[in-house]
């Protein structure tokens, strides 16, 4: 499996997982990611380079999962204090449902990490929807500490944030994302 940055032209995909997880949730009892999200947020992040994707190898068309990268902490999320400090934030971890059992989330966290890590960043942060508490014991199970619920409504229902420090880890991952 290769990661490299999303390209434009990733963008339909990229939107369609969106979707597909939407589904999948919805048939768990979530109403996480119900609400389409806009593809020209999407596609300013991938023109950002904040968009990684991952595929079986380097010609192949379909994508196995994404990940968005960014050093941009939401205010409404994490305190001035907190802000200050250097960290990546994850955002739309997404496995398409072809590749379950690859343990494909844990080791993009682990790639996220690392390259927060190489970056200089001491902080690997993400916020979860806060009634999805099988996704937020998911994180837990893979290192991140608890930071606060907060329940406001401009947050969207992502309001439970938690971080792990950023650290050098070993991913399995061929890593073609250009620094």
């Amino acid at each position: 499996m290769i990661i490299t940055r999303a390209e434009i032209r990733d963008l339909a995909r990229l939107t369609q997982f969106r979707v597909d997880a939407a589904t999948w949730l919805a048939a768990l009892g979530s109403d996480q990611w119900s609400t389409p999200f806009p593809s020209d947020h999407i596609a300013q992040s991938i023109q950002s380079g904040e968009v990684f994707v991952v595929r079986e190898s380097a010609d192949a068309d379909d994508l196995a999962a994404t990940i968005t990268l960014d050093d941009a902490a939401d205010p409404l999320l994490w305190t001035p204090q907190e802000r200050q400090d250097k960290a990546l934030y994850v955002h739309k971890l997404t496995v398409d449902r072809r590749f379950t059992g690859l343990n494909l989330g844990t080791r993009l966290l682990d790639w996220a990490g690392d390259r927060a890590a190489r970056h200089g960043a001491h902080w690997l942060r993400l916020d979860a929807w806060t009634s999805n508490t099988r996704l937020q014991q998911y994180y837990a199970e893979r290192g991140f500490q608890h930071v606060r619920t907060v329940h406001d409504p401009e947050v969207g229902g992502s309001g439970w944030v938690a971080q792990r420090p950023a650290a050098p880890a070993e991913h399995g991952l061929d890593d073609q994302a250009v620094e």
